[in-house]
């Protein structure tokens, strides 16, 4: 196999982790706006629905500045050995971009809405003495899902910073 044929396979794989990647951060957003839509269908009080109104704008805007203007084609079939490994390092400064961002723009609208639904409910517990031992298996599975969550980050920021050493490799091999 060549190099160019090596680097031409190399672009289309990041390209197509970079699209799963930008899918995949759509998940958040989903779920946010489901769980905010539950909440205002139940529309407790109006400081919830304010709440849940702005977990869907942020949700929204996450969406759109995570993918704005990303979606590009692949690598054209007649380019040259350096225009494809500067479309691998485009491919990987993407998926950097995106990994970074899904933690302001996801995660965080998640914590509001789910906030907002049980924070009022939790301190109406506590003022009526009841017993919050019914929360303790939501509360265990919210804070299994967090530590899960950022497992799964730390595991991509390992895979990004193999493909960047891969794609130095790479780049050093072929200035000799």
């Amino acid at each position: 196999m060549t190099l160019e044929r090596m680097i031409r396979r190399r672009a289309q794989e990041l390209h197509a982790k970079t699209l799963r990647e930008r899918l995949g951060s759509l998940a958040g957003p989903v779920c946010t706006i489901g769980f905010s839509a539950f909440g205002i269908a139940l529309g407790y009080n109006p400081v919830q629905l304010v709440v849940f109104a702005i977990a869907i704008a942020w949700s929204l805007a996450g969406v759109y500045v995570l993918n704005r203007g990303e979606w590009q084609a692949t690598l054209a079939g007649d380019a040259a050995l350096a225009t494809g490994l500067e479309f691998c390092g485009r491919e990987i400064k993407r998926r950097i971009y995106i990994h970074c961002g899904i933690l302001q723009w996801c995660l965080a609208p998640i914590m509001l809405a789910i906030g907002a639904f049980f924070v009022p409910a939790m301190r109406s517990a506590v003022r009526e003495h009841a017993k919050l031992t019914n929360a303790i298996p939501f509360f265990v599975l919210l804070v299994l899902w967090i530590i899960g969550f950022f497992v799964v980050r730390v595991r991509g920021w390992r895979t990004l910073q193999r493909e960047i050493d891969e794609l130095n490799d790479i780049e050093m091999e072929n200035k000799r």
